[in-house]
């Protein structure tokens, strides 16, 4: 071989060798990070989601029972069914539900009996793709697409084969069309769904039926050659060829069963095979987490980056389709009617405006604009904005929180809808209450605007509840304040200091009183759970000022005072009483094993407390404990996550930190600076800029910014504006193993603050 061939050889096995050197993004994706979970225990209570980005149907493995919260857990020694999925917490529940089982041998229709035997080293569990070995013989593999799923299962040859469809609970309906190799039908289930709410599908095989009936799920009894039936838990059977390998498309539209049948061809009739089906979610998959290039750091740590990164790109989920001409259009789980447009559903704001929001204006503010519109939607819907939707209205958890969705998006820029609505809804929400009970409307808004503080002798979790209040009422005064609305902004810049009436300064925490003004309980006790407070503490929820930290700086007695309480929550006893819990619930065990103090990142109120010292002139602390959250209590296994992962909430908190930044207040336009995990993150904006952070000399001991840039000019801020990420440029900083003790440490460095009651900015 000549020179010149052999140098050609030898490049041509370098650009081999690099190319199978490049890891897919969604090859380091693990979907079953976080499922080994019970009810007395979340490392996450996830299950292994099949699904492309933000999609309005998902797929998993089914261990649980019909109507387990617990769908999947890491544990589990055989699966029941393949479902279709759209649970957000274990706690809500699951809704629009059926499954598919695979049977060899004698038919079996019971959800105990039909189970089958598996084992992790049998799976492969991906975003776009997810595969297993049962012990019955069956190889079944599940691919997505956004409204659809597409599943292939291998039968072994000399057994009868079946393909079970289980109605999960409440009512259903099913019809099996033979000649057409297809069964229509619809599901009814779920807690908190509307009249006339229906999710219909089309399942269309590409295998004849050698028999088939119908049968349902409570007495488990078997109709042989019954064509159409309906009423609680129905579902149907068929009978294949024994070693067919059997595709199945599957398509669900909450609008029709003419809808669901457009979507399959719409989504599913270009793919021949499943693996097309798969490819081609791959590819959504790499195009978003693609959005963010991450360059050094580990393996395992982006193996973690990019899982989270995966949950946090999941909810909220669509509820929209599509028409014969493209045009979305929806059923509206707030009226039961059809309208035209965008809706979403699937969310509980309480845990995701703190971080899943502020990180999707970053990355996806068209589909954040649409999101706006449609909480508006909504409440003309139903008179009321959504908090918790699953999918409509659940009434579920504290606060208000859907002025700070709106809010944040307006100062970020992100303004497709009219500011008044928002106000005049938020004011509805604000001085009203809904019969359905829950967070629909304020409860106890009544002793809020006349005492100034809700009492606990009147309303439960009262604390939480005026801290959750108090910010929310500031999100609407900045709202009213930037677009010129007078009457709004006088109202709320009297609400928004209500937490101050809350906090006892000889106890040095908020506490709970009750409606005559006394403190309670008399014998106060900050590690004691709920009471005055939402699953948590005192030392958890004093914190939750997130709109005017300099002024809960002062309140503590300064900022020694603060730092040193600040250090206390990290480093102290993390000693816990039941209180009016009566016994350990989960998030009281995950900060115990968490090891650090009282600081429960498994829950959302004190999530943003390492940056607070950003605030109170030691931000190189804050540099040390973002980086020890992250190092410590996340990873990409089956106990990758402190607690539950609340619909994107803990990964977003994890992907946005890993970047160096966090939003401690949504309804600001800023980020505040933290300690990047990666030496160099590239994020890829809509808007084809690119916004890059460099983490120069960073490793694991080098966690301290010895200086930063900020597009080639020093910045000595402890935060960034969300202007700086959009317009791209670079943020640069120069890690070291000790902390500089002399940046940031300027008031003029320090995060948004309102100034004292009667001055405001």
């Amino acid at each position: 071989m000549n020179k010149r061939k052999t140098g050609l050889a030898a490049l041509l096995l370098l650009s081999l060798g690099a190319a199978y050197a490049q890891k897919d993004l969604a090859d380091y994706v693990n979907t079953l990070q976080g499922t080994n979970s019970h009810w007395g225990l979340s490392y996450g209570n996830t299950y292994p989601t099949i699904a492309v980005p933000f999609p309005m149907h998902s797929w998993s493995p089914q261990t649980g029972k019909n109507g387990d919260g617990w769908k999947y857990t890491w544990n589990a020694t055989s699966i029941r069914g393949f479902q279709q999925v759209h649970q957000c917490s274990p706690w809500m529940g699951d809704y629009a539900v059926f499954s598919l089982m695979p049977v060899t041998g004698a038919l079996e229709v019971s959800e105990d009996k039909r189970a089958s035997s598996f084992t992790h080293a049998d799976e492969i569990a991906k975003p776009h793709y997810y595969k297993v070995k049962l012990g019955n013989g069956v190889t079944a593999e599940i691919a997505p697409t956004e409204r659809s799923g597409h599943m292939r299962f291998a039968f072994p040859k000399g057994k009868e084969a079946y393909l079970v469809l289980d109605g999960y609970t409440k009512t259903s309906g099913v019809t099996i069309h033979p000649d057409q190799r297809k069964i229509t039908g619809w599901v009814r289930n779920g807690t908190f769904i509307p009249a006339g709410f229906r999710c219909y599908f089309e399942m269309q095989f590409d295998q004849p039926f050698l028999s088939y009936g119908t049968w349902e799920n409570r007495s488990n009894s078997i109709q042989q050659k019954k064509l159409t039936d309906s009423g609680d838990g129905k579902g149907a059977y068929l009978q294949f060829k024994p070693g067919a390998v059997v595709q199945v498309k599957i398509a669900s539209s909450y609008i029709s069963a003419g809808q669901a049948a457009l979507t399959l061809q719409q989504e599913l009739g270009s793919y021949k095979n499943l693996a097309q089906t798969s490819e081609a979610a791959k590819r959504s998959w790499n195009e978003l987490l693609g959005r963010i290039a991450v360059e050094g750091g580990t393996e395992g740590q982006k193996a973690t980056f990019y899982s989270c990164l995966f949950r946090a790109s999941l909810f909220s989920h669509k509820f929209y389709e599509f028409d014969k001409s493209g045009n979305p259009y929806y059923f509206s789980p707030y009226d039961s009617k059809i309208h035209t447009g965008y809706m979403y559903t699937d969310n509980g704001f309480w845990d995701t405006f703190r971080a899943q929001f502020p990180l999707s204006n970053i990355l996806h503010p068209t589909m954040q604009g649409r999101y706006m519109q449609s909480l508006l939607d909504a409440q003309q819907q139903c008179g009321w904005l959504p908090t918790w939707s699953n999918p409509g209205m659940s009434g579920v958890m504290v606060g208000n929180h859907a002025i700070s969705l709106l809010t944040d998006a307006w100062v970020k820029g992100i303004r497709t809808f009219d500011p008044d609505s928002a106000l005049k809804a938020y004011y509805h929400e604000a001085t009203s209450r809904s019969l359905m009970g829950g967070s629909s409307g304020r409860e106890g808004h009544e002793y809020y605007f006349q005492l100034g503080f809700i009492p606990q002798d009147k309303v439960h979790e009262s604390a939480a509840k005026t801290l959750e209040y108090a910010y929310d009422d500031f999100c609407a005064y900045q709202l009213a304040r930037l677009t010129g609305n007078r009457f709004y902004e006088h109202i709320f810049a009297r609400q928004m200091y209500n937490y101050r009436n809350v906090f006892d300064s000889t106890a040095g925490f908020v506490r709970g009183r009750n409606s005559n003004g006394e403190w309670i309980p008399t014998h106060f006790d900050p590690v004691e759970w709920g009471g005055a407070f939402t699953e948590g503490n005192p030392w958890q929820w004093t914190w939750s000022v997130f709109h005017n930290t300099r002024d809960l700086i002062n309140m503590l007695g300064g900022e020694a005072v603060f730092n040193q309480k600040l250090d206390s929550l990290f480093h102290g006893s993390n000693a816990v009483k039941y209180g009016s819990y009566k016994q350990e619930i989960h998030e009281m065990k995950e900060m115990v094993l968490a090891g650090m103090g009282q600081y429960a990142h498994g829950n959302q109120p004190v999530q943003h407390a390492p940056y607070l010292y950003n605030y109170s002139g030691q931000p190189w602390k804050t540099q040390k404990q973002v980086r020890e959250v992250m190092s410590r209590l996340y990873n990409a296994t089956e106990n990758g996550y402190p607690g539950d992962e609340d619909q994107g909430q803990m990964s977003s908190w994890y992907v946005i930190s890993a970047l160096g930044l966090y939003s401690v207040c949504p309804g600001t336009d800023e980020y505040v600076i933290g300690s990047p995990v990666f030496q160099k993150a590239t994020i890829s904006l809509e808007n084809g800029k690119k916004f890059t952070v460099e983490a120069v000399n960073n490793s694991k001991d080098n966690v301290y910014i010895q200086s930063a840039t900020l597009n080639g000019k020093p910045l000595q801020k402890n935060f960034i504006r969300y202007a700086d990420i959009s317009h791209g440029g670079r943020l640069r900083l120069v890690m070291g193993s000790s902390p500089n003790k002399q940046r940031g440490i300027r008031e003029e460095d320090r995060p948004y603050s309102l100034l004292p009651p009667g001055i405001v900015r």
